[in-house]
């Protein structure tokens, strides 16, 4: 019953937070060292803090091996894998995984092209059970507007893990223009919106080429 009433306590005192994403990966900035309790994380490149809440379920892992909340360290790099909580935005964190480093971002061949680190999830099993091709209508730093031609525009909601590829190599987000032809990966969130998981463009898309 006391933990009961800590967590409701919990799920409670953030219940005004908006809904957090079912996957992120960031630094871990605070945290409870007991079996159950809470926790904030700031997403990789950016300054977004995320919170989530935990308890003896949750599967907390380094290096291959379960280990608990508090062995856990201030500044580790984590990938969280959460669940909505019913009747609260507060999510509740499934899987913990601490990861050994965060993504480098490292030059390639040309300025602005990176190779990135991709989480074991995505090699597995790819996020997002729909796909678009279009022409980039508009963008903001919050969404991506894509105009099709058999739906017209559709507008998705550009998240912090957003991965974008130009001709089969990792780009800063950046990187990407109005006008692009593209190939988008996208799945809907609790809103119902479309998040965008993926964008893809150049080479790659040559034999696909849309009017």
């Amino acid at each position: 019953m006391r933990f009961l009433a800590g967590l409701l306590a919990t799920i409670a005192l953030f219940a005004q937070e908006p809904p957090q994403a079912g996957l992120v990966r960031g630094v871990l900035i605070e945290w409870d060292t007991e079996s159950a309790g809470d926790f904030t994380v700031r997403a990789h490149g950016t300054n977004r803090v995320f919170r989530f809440i935990f308890d003896a379920r949750t599967y907390v892992e380094r290096e291959q091996h379960r280990t608990t909340m508090a062995a856990l360290r201030k500044g580790d790099y984590i990938e969280v894998v959460s669940d909505q909580v019913p009747n609260a935005s507060l999510r509740y964190a499934r899987t913990i995984h601490a990861l050994i480093d965060a993504p480098a971002q490292r030059p390639a061949a040309r300025p602005g092209v990176y190779r990135r680190v991709r989480s074991p999830i995505d090699i597995i099993a790819p996020r997002g059970n729909l796909t678009f091709t279009g022409i980039i209508a508009r963008l903001s730093d919050d969404s991506l507007v894509l105009r099709t031609r058999q739906d017209g525009e559709k507008t998705f909601v550009r998240r912090a893990d957003t991965y974008y590829f130009e001709s089969g190599l990792s780009v800063e987000p950046s990187t990407l223009k109005p006008s692009t032809r593209v190939f988008v990966r996208a799945g809907r969130n609790l809103d119902g919106e479309l998040e965008v998981y993926q964008v893809i463009w150049g080479e790659i898309l040559g034999p696909n080429r849309i009017q």
